[in-house]
């Protein structure tokens, strides 16, 4: 399974030793992840702090703090002290736990924004035994069915939850969503025929796809992926403007000394433009996008806002 195949790589990924070189090299800047290790954010911090620790002399540590959905890790990293010796890996969640809950940060405030590192595609797929071929057959069915049609996926508070909804929201389909605590769990439902379909990053869905066991109906985000060019986006499939994807980006706390953010900045898009690393990146599905500073912080509160709108149209409501 992909998952293992993600552990093996970043258990493989010793961070190199680090150089003589740079002020900042004599101390070690701890890179949080919220995410337990093995999974896709994981590996892009092993093999990006691999690459700036072997190049600019630096000494990057990867701990992993995983819990409540990324808030344990992103609140932990929000009473850091803003000295430029930590940063946080985070994604969608990281705005979208906001309208599900009461936190004691608050994202948009609580953080500068660094870079938006990477973008990854989800897809839409489908027991390779079930009788849709098509998104249209699975929108069809959940409308003659209502409710009968199930979707699963990572969640709630995630990507794939506010894709679902989105799409539900869009298509009138009358799905029933089905959360799961991991990606590979909801893939393992779905090969157990258990639901009917999965909300699913691509990295998780890839191995299964080849092996002919899950069937892709549609691609989520704006652009077909590159590695399955055959297969319509759901903005293709009827639904203009439809966008779902994940985007992994860093963080700090707030305060942090501008020089110090605009260094991470630097090493960590310098290291996504060497050939091996990019190559390694798209292999699994991770697409090197380096939006950094207020372009990133666009980007956050735009996904914020539309983040909140959707909830609010599909009834969602916070604690």
């Amino acid at each position: 399974m992909r998952i293992f195949k993600l552990a093996a790589i970043a258990a493989a990924l010793a961070l190199a030793p680090p150089g003589v070189a740079s002020a900042q090299s004599s101390r070690t800047i701890h890179l949080i992840v919220p995410y337990p290790p093995g999974g896709s954010a994981d590996v892009l911090a092993r093999i990006l702090a691999q690459q700036v620790n072997a190049s600019a002399g630096t000494n990057f540590i990867i701990e992993n703090r995983p819990g409540a959905g990324t808030v344990t890790a992103t609140d932990y990293v929000s009473r850091q002290p803003a000295d430029g010796n930590i940063a946080l890996i985070m994604s969608n969640s990281f705005v979208i736990n906001s309208h599900m809950r009461k936190l004691n940060y608050d994202p948009l405030t609580s953080f500068a924004p660094v870079c938006n590192l990477v973008t990854s595609p989800n897809l839409i797929v489908v027991n390779a035994k079930s009788p849709y071929k098509t998104l249209g057959d699975l929108i069809a069915a959940s409308k003659a069915k209502p409710g009968e049609i199930t979707m699963a996926s990572v969640g709630p508070a995630t990507t794939q939850h506010i894709g679902f909804l989105q799409l539900n929201l869009a298509s009138k389909a009358q799905m029933t969503y089905v959360p799961y605590p991991g990606g590979a769990p909801a893939m393992n439902a779905l090969l157990g025929e258990h639901v009917t379909s999965v909300f699913e990053n691509y990295s998780e869905a890839v191995e299964h796809l080849k092996a002919g066991k899950v069937r892709a109906v549609a691609a989520t985000g704006a652009k077909r992926i590159s590695l399955l060019p055959d297969l319509p986006t759901i903005a293709e499939q009827g639904f203009p403007g439809y966008d779902v994807e994940v985007w992994l980006g860093m963080v700090v706390p707030a305060g942090t000394p501008q020089p110090a953010i605009d260094q991470l900045a630097k090493w960590f898009t310098d290291a996504m433009k060497v050939p091996e690393v990019r190559e390694r990146l798209i292999t699994l599905g991770l697409r090197p996008a380096g939006q950094c500073g207020p372009d990133f912080t666009k980007l956050i509160r735009a996904r914020d806002e539309q983040y909140a709108k959707i909830m609010s149209e599909a009834g969602i409501k916070g604690e």
